[in-house]
């Protein structure tokens, strides 16, 4: 193995990217690098699905509970900081693995990104209320006039996203598809990506699945923990899948049926944003993963590929 290499294990959530870190760090005298951009948040455990502190503290990982929910954070800083943890890694004779499916970090990392952006909250809010008064057609409309790149690259109903592409065009008056374009340093090391898919059905099962897993392990009771603590439904991080949908139960807009339908739901058009996003990066080696497949299998054949 190349001891300037970097593994980047990318795919959609459920298709078994963890495991296959876990397995690799284990064979590689690896640490794990994660490019969630909600495991980040501390006190955020069970709704993001973070590795257990037992396999923590088996396999070392990085970038997990590195801020507080009420803490802004950025692609841009996690690209820095994500980097300056992988050269460490690379000094010190350990392989770095990144593992995630947030595509604007592995974006961020790889290839750089614009400086980061202060945000305006007063301008966020207007558009955010415009929105809960208006819908998010109007907005949308709007984004397709200013900045017709980006419309096409976002979901219509994605009011997250869309929103703070109109607050950026707002601010700084350029288009946020020609800031994205503005690249800061890339990662200077090998990149070796990996990419895991499974058939739609099957990835659908297991998302749910895990859904149900989160409500019997206590999810409910996390957001009340993190309400009573001052973290509200508004936050960036409270905006979160599942987080946001248990707020929503938690204020009677909802049953708790209600709100596991809409996880689930969100969860699987979530999972086909990701498949997209990660589909358009080049030189990915993909496999396709079924019930019958054993991970140790595909990380022997990476181990092979790699020598």
């Amino acid at each position: 193995m190349n001891k300037d290499t970097v593994i980047i294990i990318v795919g959609a959530t459920c298709v078994g990217k963890t495991a296959l870190s876990l397995i690799l760090a284990e064979q590689l005298n690896g640490e794990i690098v994660s490019a969630d951009s909600r495991q980040i948040y501390k006190g955020m455990d069970i709704g993001t699905d973070k590795p257990s502190e037992e396999i923590r503290k088996k396999v070392k990982h990085h970038m997990i509970d590195i801020v507080y929910p009420d803490e802004y954070y950025s692609a841009g800083r996690y690209g820095k900081e994500a980097k300056e943890i992988i050269d460490r890694l690379i000094s010190d004779g350990k392989f770095p693995i990144v593992v995630g499916g947030a595509g604007l970090y592995i974006r961020a990392l790889t290839d750089g990104i614009f400086p980061e952006l202060k945000k305006d909250y007063t301008i966020k809010k207007y558009l955010r209320e415009k929105v809960g008064k208006e819908g998010i057609n109007g907005l949308y409309s709007y984004l397709e006039k200013i900045d017709p790149e980006s419309a096409v690259r976002l979901n219509p109903l994605d009011k997250q996203r869309i929103v703070r592409a109109v607050e950026v065009y707002e601010v700084l008056g350029k288009p946020l598809s020609e800031l994205l374009k503005i690249e800061s340093h890339p990662l200077n090391h090998k990149i070796l990506f990996i990419g895991l898919e499974r058939n739609r059905t099957e990835l659908y099962h297991k998302i749910e699945k895990r859904i149900d897993g989160m409500i019997q392990k206590g999810l409910v009771e996390e957001v009340k923990i993190l309400r009573e603590k001052g973290y509200h439904r508004e936050l960036d991080s409270m905006r979160a899948l599942g987080y946001r949908e248990v707020h929503q139960y938690l204020d009677n807009e909802f049953s708790l049926e209600e709100a596991i339908k809409l996880m689930k739901r969100k969860s699987r058009n979530y999972a086909k944003r990701q498949i997209t996003w990660f589909k358009k990066i080049e030189n990915i080696k993909w496999f396709h993963l079924s019930e019958d497949d054993k991970l140790e299998n595909i990380a022997d054949f990476v181990m092979k590929i790699t020598d």
